[in-house]
């Protein structure tokens, strides 16, 4: 008995000496490449200014490509997640539901490029890197893990965009079928006929 609680004491201690391990080696790794890209990015918004970076993702949200691809990139990047949703701001009703879509879809595919995107849930990647930088130092990878990262965020891009015109599809086509009438959608609702008044009723013969 006393040899069992002693093997799980080690088991328990263990758990928290790998996760010190861990951390030490972000300490000297990722940990201050993000802290340099968050002082980056918040250097770039001072310089080149809110109201700009504002007016870019207002054009942005113009065009439907642009608006599922190029405006949840410039979110997640400048503002980090979750911040990064309130660039729905600059939509119209029709159009929020599939940006919120794209966005929360973006936070992982940018953090092999842009670390300081969502460094909360950064074990997501750096759980694939590590086996491809094992692979690369062994040298049997076909590719980097630069690379690697790259087609990430492209692939990550291309499921947004498509993610995002059938989410908005959906919202139009759910929101006609409830008669709901969202902002950007006036068009797509039928014309209603306006009651004759009294005063203008015909004369019953």
């Amino acid at each position: 008995m006393l040899e069992l609680l002693t093997h799980a004491a080690e088991a328990f201690i263990g758990v928290f000496n790998e996760g010190g391990k861990t951390f030490v080696g972000f300490v000297s790794g990722i940990l201050p490449t993000l802290i340099v890209l968050l002082t980056a990015v918040y250097a770039i918004i001072e310089l080149v200014g809110e109201q700009r970076i504002q007016g870019v993702a207002r054009m942005a949200s113009r065009n439907i490509i642009l608006r599922y691809t190029l405006l949840p990139l410039l979110a997640v990047f400048f503002l980090t997640n979750p911040m990064a949703y309130t660039f729905g701001v600059f939509l119209k009703e029709r159009y929020k539901p599939a940006f919120y879509d794209s966005a929360v879809s973006l936070v992982h595919p940018i953090t092999g490029l842009f670390p300081h995107c969502n460094p909360g849930e950064l074990f997501v990647w750096l759980g694939v890197a590590t086996g491809i930088t094992t692979l690369v130092n062994n040298g049997t990878a076909p590719f980097s893990v630069a690379k690697l990262a790259l087609f990430y965020l492209l692939v990550g891009l291309l499921v947004n965009l498509l993610k995002g015109i059938l989410t908005e599809r959906i919202t139009v086509f759910l929101a006609r079928r409830e008669g709901i009438v969202l902002e950007g959608n006036e068009s797509d609702q039928p014309a209603r006929a306006t009651p004759a008044s009294p005063g203008n009723a015909l004369p019953i013969k």
